[in-house]
C-alpha cells in the first residue's frame, strides 16, 4: 500500500525520485502509464499492472471496445527500472501529458503511485478533499 504526498524536483533529464519506502515495494521495476481519468502519471509495480491487464481482460467487453481499451492503456505505457539513486526517467510523452514541470508531485495512492504537476494536483487534492466524506457516507461506512 502507498500513501502520503511528497513533492521532488526533475532533473534536466527527466528523472525523479520516488520514496525510499515506495521503492521497496517496486523492487522488480515499475510501470509508468497515464492517470485515467486525470492528468496525472500512473505508477505501478509490475505485480498491480499484471493485476489491471488481467483484470481487464477478464471484463465482458466486445472485442472491438478490449482493442480500443488496450490502445488506450497500454500504448502509452513504459516500463522502466529505477537508477542507483532510486529515480525514474519520466518519458516527455508523459511529462508532456501530466504537465509536469521542474517539479512533480509523488503521492501514494493505495495500490499504485501518482505523480502530479504543482498547481494540477492543488486543485485535485481540494476537490479530492471536499468529495471524500460523502463518498465514505454513500459507501455506507
Amino acid at each position: 500500500m502507498f500513501f502520503g504526498e511528497y513533492p521532488y524536483k526533475v532533473d534536466e533529464k527527466g528523472r525523479v525520485p520516488l520514496p525510499p519506502k515506495f521503492r521497496r515495494q517496486m523492487k522488480e521495476g515499475v510501470i509508468l502509464a497515464k492517470g485515467m481519468g486525470e492528468k496525472c502519471i500512473a505508477v505501478y509495480p509490475v505485480a498491480e499492472w499484471k493485476r489491471l491487464s488481467d483484470s481487464l481482460a477478464a471484463k465482458a467487453v466486445t472485442p472491438a471496445n478490449l482493442r480500443k481499451l488496450n490502445r488506450a492503456i497500454f500504448g502509452s505505457a513504459f516500463s522502466t527500472s529505477f537508477d542507483g539513486q532510486g529515480r525514474v526517467t519520466l518519458p516527455v510523452s508523459l511529462r508532456e501529458y501530466a504537465g509536469i514541470g521542474d517539479t512533480a508531485i509523488v503521492i501514494g495512492a493505495n495500490s499504485r503511485v501518482e505523480l502530479w504537476s504543482e498547481d494540477d494536483w492543488k486543485t485535485e487534492k481540494t476537490s479530492a478533499e471536499e468529495q471524500a466524506s460523502q463518498i465514505i457516507e454513500s459507501l455506507g461506512e
